[in-house]
């Protein structure tokens, strides 16, 4: 599908950016039987698309849009309109009608059947095809002008397109590998356009503590975890983000695994004002404390002369345990029947909340998402049109509203997608 063009290419609609929101819109606004033309810098379409999920691309989620609403927070209702045009069920039959076969897994995750990302890209390669979308590929958009009732695009290699309205769908600036270089914002910039700050989202933590290297690879599963954050600016008030019962992975630098990146998001904004973050993980959920108090007597009960660092591998991963020692200052070698009620109940408050200090994040170009974009206010949410720049319209992560994982941040690509190409096209004349 790789069409050949030339410098002066013309069409009705040129979309920026072949991610879920750029095909989605170039594929809507050819079914309307519009001349569309597909830019994308790199030599295949959908780059992100393979990363997600693990390289299972996690399509969207099943729950339904009130549940989306509250997961995009402040931006939520700005999507309201997006979701209500193509949702979830759409987007599902469009990939089913197109041959991929979807299931859903926890919590409501959709993913292919086959758990390939490339089955998915190839079912948008395919309906580009079938709606007769041209593709620009390895071209760069340089700068965007606005030239009587028309947008001249010009390309990094030399070539230009004329449009009647233009869709950005460039992503953001995490995972510059794929593309998401920010070149979407620089652009928006020069319309008159501004963006909110940008920052990691759905990250890998730092940690403060050095010694979480020693507990590296270690994951922790049936676990939950708080971040704790006290009142020092008079917008925010001390509180809690709890999370729900998961997995949590250990590495050099702090902490990851789904536990973390679902609400890293928050917890970067919580960063944002203070420089540090409490953490705490409870290794059991399932058990209060007077219920592990109560297990633990009867474990010395029945065997007091073993030694607390038995008794600790028992209860922890092996990894976990010295660190547990050396964090209550104990003697491992101390019989667990000699353990004093202090030392007791030491050891419950450390199960019941294994302390880390959240210090920052790794850098947005490790991050999954972008937060930050092209404010809302600056977007109708009925059309995704610039309400600074007619004609001018956006789709995706360039836009300033994202959610944790789980099939939301797609499904809002996907979904400002087709809504973009859709009333673009409609206004082409």
């Amino acid at each position: 599908m790789r069409h050949g063009a030339t410098p002066s290419d013309i069409c009705d609609v040129a979309v920026v950016g072949a991610g879920a929101a750029g095909a989605m819109a170039a594929i809507r606004a050819g079914e309307l039987k519009k001349n569309v033309i597909l830019i994308e810098r790199n030599a295949l379409i959908g780059r992100k698309i393979f990363l997600t999920g693990k390289g299972r691309c996690n399509l969207t989620n099943t729950a339904p849009v009130d549940t989306f609403i509250e997961k995009f927070g402040r931006q939520g209702p700005f999507l309201r309109t997006a979701f209500f045009v193509f949702f979830n069920q759409e987007l599902m039959d469009f990939f089913k009608s197109n041959g991929l076969a979807l299931k859903e897994e926890r919590q409501g995750r959709v993913f292919p059947e086959d758990d390939r990302a490339g089955s998915v890209v190839k079912v948008l390669e395919k309906a580009l095809s079938d709606n007769n979308v041209r593709i620009r590929y390895d071209s760069r958009l340089m700068e965007l002008k606005r030239e009587g009732g028309f947008f001249r695009l010009v390309l990094g290699d030399n070539g230009g397109i004329i449009a009647k309205k233009v869709i950005l769908a460039t992503g953001g600036a995490s995972y510059k590998a794929t593309g998401s270089t920010g070149d979407g914002f620089r652009i928006a910039k020069t319309m008159g356009h501004t963006f909110a700050a940008l920052k990691p989202g759905l990250v890998p933590l730092t940690t403060k503590e050095s010694w979480v290297k020693d507990l590296q690879g270690l994951t922790l599963k049936n676990i939950r975890v708080t971040f704790e954050y006290e009142k020092n600016l008079p917008h925010r008030q001390a509180g809690k983000i709890v999370s729900e019962i998961g997995e949590l992975l250990f590495t050099h630098f702090g902490v990851s695994g789904p536990l973390v990146l679902d609400l890293s998001n928050e917890v970067i904004e919580l960063l944002w004002d203070k420089n540090q973050v409490g953490m705490l993980i409870d290794l059991k959920p399932g058990l209060t404390i007077e219920q592990l108090d109560n297990k633990l007597l009867r474990e010395i009960e029945t065997h007091g002369s073993i030694n607390i660092k038995n008794m600790l591998k028992e209860m922890l991963p092996l990894k976990l345990a010295p660190v547990f020692i050396n964090l209550l200052k104990l003697d491992g070698a101390k019989r667990i029947n000699q353990l004093a009620q202090k030392e007791r109940q030491a050891i419950i408050s450390l199960l019941k909340g294994f302390k880390l200090t959240i210090s920052g994040s790794l850098p947005l170009e490790d991050a999954m998402v972008t937060l930050g974009g092209i404010p809302a206010k600056e977007i109708n949410p009925r059309t995704m049109e610039s309400k600074l720049v007619p004609g001018l319209y956006f789709a995706g992560e360039i836009i300033d509203a994202h959610a944790q994982s789980g099939g939301y941040n797609l499904q809002q690509a996907f979904s400002t997608g087709y809504l973009a190409g859709e009333k673009a096209a409609e206004c082409v004349e």
